[in-house]
């Protein structure tokens, strides 16, 4: 009988482990003019990226920036230009965590980069498809990868919608670009009040 308690106490324990440290992990709304998209966010398995990232967000660096390059079946990238093409200054690259076990995948975000795999600054991306070339293979500067740090959770579809979006030359860019602005108009991180208000 104690025995059966002390396993019943035990999945208890490890239940609540894993929804406390689920819960911990930090969540933001990405505000576009085509629809919201909810991100959850790994700083365990990226936490210099996280940590560069929410600075940012909190910041307000991201509001009024576009997706300025949109690829269907390969990914949307936006975060560093305004609506007038213009490159925002940032703050010094962030190192490559890369090498973090998670994959960029369908729905996963990511930071862009230079050919430099520690060249990330504000500029991200989210995958639209299973992108396994883009992943750690080895630590050199073929194989860094990108850093995935976060998943969409809410939202995909707007994504997906985006990714649709006819695009052609625009700003410094010849292609690739929405013919129809995408914006986004603020990056805001959810608090647990937030949420449990939904």
């Amino acid at each position: 009988m104690r025995f059966i308690q002390f396993l019943i106490t035990v999945s208890v324990l490890f239940i609540f482990c894993n929804a406390t440290s689920h819960a911990a992990n930090p969540q933001v709304l990405i505000k576009t003019n085509q629809g919201t998209v909810t991100l959850e966010l790994y700083p365990e398995k990226a936490p210099k990226t996280v940590e560069n990232f929410l600075h940012y967000v909190e910041d307000g660096f991201y509001k009024n920036t576009i997706f300025h390059r949109v690829i269907p079946n390969f990914m949307i990238q936006g975060g560093g230009f305004d609506t007038s093409f213009n490159q925002k200054p940032t703050r010094a690259p962030v190192e490559n965590e890369a090498n973090n076990g998670l994959k960029n995948e369908v729905g996963t975000i990511a930071m862009a980069r230079t050919s430099d795999p520690h060249s990330a600054t504000a500029q991200f991306f989210i995958n639209v498809a299973n992108n396994a070339f883009l992943n750690f293979t080895a630590p050199h500067p073929r194989g860094y990868g990108y850093t995935v740090f976060g998943k969409v959770i809410d939202g995909m579809e707007i994504v997906h919608q985006i990714a649709k979006t006819p695009t052609g030359s625009g700003g410094p860019f010849p292609g690739d670009v929405p013919r129809n602005m995408i914006i986004i108009e603020d990056i805001s991180v959810l608090s647990s009040a937030t949420e449990n208000n939904k």
